[in-house]
């Protein structure tokens, strides 16, 4: 085993930690004043890039999680087709999120708690698996979603309560 890869027992396991990974970088995001979510990309046990919310910090509204965990990893790669790759989301990604990881033209998208709000991947839309485009991709959901789900209450919950 070499620096970022790790050997997994089960696909339900590296879903699990990688999640982990994400949630962890959502904290920072929280701790930062940003939204928390935190993103992880990966292919197979390789993290290939990690990041969390940044548009207040870059004052970027393309800052999200996704899109810099997506930047990182293509950089890493070399190319912005990102085949055979997974993303780990702590939260439902959005439209602007969903188009950048076809874009991608990732695998798979693991995402924790659901954003009814936003929710682009089966809750508001299902553009993930949208057959009338080029490219679709495998969605699991609900992967660590209480934790997610707690560090978007608290966060709010703090920021109405300041």
């Amino acid at each position: 085993m070499h620096a970022g890869v790790e050997v997994f027992h089960s696909a339900a396991d590296a879903d699990r930690s990688f999640m982990q990974m994400a949630l962890a970088e959502a904290v920072e995001s929280a701790a930062a004043g940003e939204v928390p979510v935190g993103a992880v990309v990966a292919r197979g046990a390789e993290i290939l890039g990690v990041a969390h919310n940044a548009p207040l910090a870059l004052c970027d509204p393309t800052a999200h999680a996704e899109v810099l965990a997506l930047r990182a990893a293509a950089r890493r790669v070399g190319n912005y087709r990102l085949p055979g790759v997974t993303m780990y989301v702590t939260v439902e990604p959005c439209v602007m999120c969903v188009g950048a990881l076809l874009q991608a033209r990732v695998a798979r998208v693991v995402f924790g708690c659901r954003a009814p709000k936003g929710g682009a991947l089966g809750t508001l839309y299902d553009l993930g698996r949208d057959a009338r485009g080029n490219h679709q991709f495998e969605v699991t959901g609900g992967v660590c979603a209480d934790a997610a789900a707690r560090l978007l209450q608290t966060f709010f919950h703090m920021r109405r309560g300041a």
